[in-house]
């Protein structure tokens, strides 16, 4: 396998559903366009275009690259669940790092609708036909041990992941708040994030329940928006004199689910720690570098208490750890890593099919040191986790 970089990204501001009138083609020309301006690069020169998004229609990604231009290039839909654009920017570096192309555009986007994720599998919910939904073994896990109630689906089964981990661990509602006040304090800093406002660990345990003992603050809001990167060869940087703007994909994983994530009946297991440990270590032996190397990291905390369940899964502190590690203030600015420096889901917000290259993007800024106000100093290896229900979860290892 040869090597692959990231020169160009670009992304839309992450928004709140209808907050604008456009369509899913025109913020992923937004954020497509964006990304080969940021890498010098014109749309005649990108041999294969992988697209994520969840909830539009096949060839929905030909309709979206189209206003990019036509110029007969192969164009695969994507659909992985949350883990959506991570798995385009993976189908990217195989096909570059593996020798079928030279330049590939990872495009993802979503336009949603209001309210909760709900049912159906694309949604990531249980919705009211479990027998026929991708991820009715999860939440017939779930319900085995805790019933099922009329909340969010996923609000519940990672509410219920939260509860265990209490129950487990010792940690406490204020260290599940203190992971959403650190975010949206983050997010107060990037541009492009859905919401700018920072909050106290107090107000955030006041704001109205989801599912206990997640409140509002501590869960990823529906969003519109799109994100993209340019993925080229070593050969292509050197042609082209990319080497001030490149950004080498160091290793990449994904995994799925094993009997582990069912075994034990947990919904801790269920929601994805042992896929997201697995697809670490893939990466870690891979790139010869481990958690101790890394600066900055994006992950994937739809929920607050995911966050903490991926610093255990990362190798960041020991299993039922996490609560006092983001309560020491460690995984933020002054502390061993930066995670979440664009705010995160909870804050940046999460249109599904964006959310992989929205990180992507986040991380290019940061080793470039072109994140403004939010730059993590010095960072020069950064590390993404991005996870969907049913199962897939992408670890990302990058360096300037």
């Amino acid at each position: 396998m040869g090597k692959a970089y990231i020169v160009g990204v670009g992304m839309t501001k992450f928004e709140k559903p209808e907050t604008r009138d456009w369509q899913y083609w025109d913020m992923a020309k937004e954020a497509g366009s964006a990304a080969l301006a940021d890498a010098g690069v014109p749309y005649e020169r990108v041999e294969q275009v992988p697209v994520g998004y969840c909830f539009q229609a096949s060839t929905a990604g030909q309709r979206a690259a189209y206003e990019l231009g036509l110029t007969g290039v192969p164009v695969y839909n994507v659909n992985n669940n949350c883990a959506t654009a991570s798995t385009a920017l993976m189908l990217a570096r195989q096909w570059v790092a593996g020798g079928a192309a030279d330049c590939v555009l990872a495009l993802g986007f979503e336009k949603m609708a209001r309210g909760a994720l709900g049912g159906g599998g694309s949604a990531g919910g249980g919705g009211a036909d479990f027998a026929t939904s991708p991820v009715a073994r999860h939440y017939g896990i779930m319900a085995a041990g805790h019933g099922f109630e009329m909340s969010p689906p996923t609000a519940q089964i990672f509410g219920n992941a939260a509860r265990e981990h209490m129950d487990r661990y010792g940690t406490t509602e204020v260290q599940l708040a203190a992971v959403a006040a650190k975010n949206h304090r983050h997010s107060s800093r990037n541009p492009n994030a859905q919401f700018q406002d920072v909050y106290t660990v107090e107000e955030i345990l006041a704001a109205k329940t989801i599912h206990r003992p997640l409140t509002k603050l501590q869960c990823s809001p529906t969003s519109d928006g799109a994100a993209a990167a340019v993925v080229v060869s070593e050969r292509f940087v050197d042609e082209r004199g990319l080497g001030d703007r490149a950004v080498e994909i160091v290793a990449q994983a994904m995994t799925t689910d094993t009997e582990e994530s069912f075994a034990s009946g947990s919904c801790i297991d269920v929601v994805g720690r042992p896929m997201s440990r697995a697809a670490a270590r893939q990466v870690y032996e891979a790139s010869g570098l481990g958690i101790e190397d890394v600066d900055v990291i994006e992950l994937h905390d739809c929920f607050s208490i995911n966050e903490l369940l991926t610093y255990e899964a990362l190798g960041m502190c020991e299993e039922g750890a996490s609560g006092k590690l983001v309560e020491s203030g460690a995984t933020t600015y002054g502390g061993r890593w930066v995670v979440n420096p664009s705010g995160g889901l909870i804050s940046k917000g999460h249109p599904l099919g964006a959310t992989g290259l929205a990180q992507a993007a986040e991380l290019v800024w940061q080793l470039r040191g072109e994140a403004g106000g939010r730059q993590v100093p010095g960072a020069r290896v950064g590390l993404a986790h991005n996870i969907g229900l049913g199962g897939a979860a992408v670890v990302t290892m990058l360096r300037r």
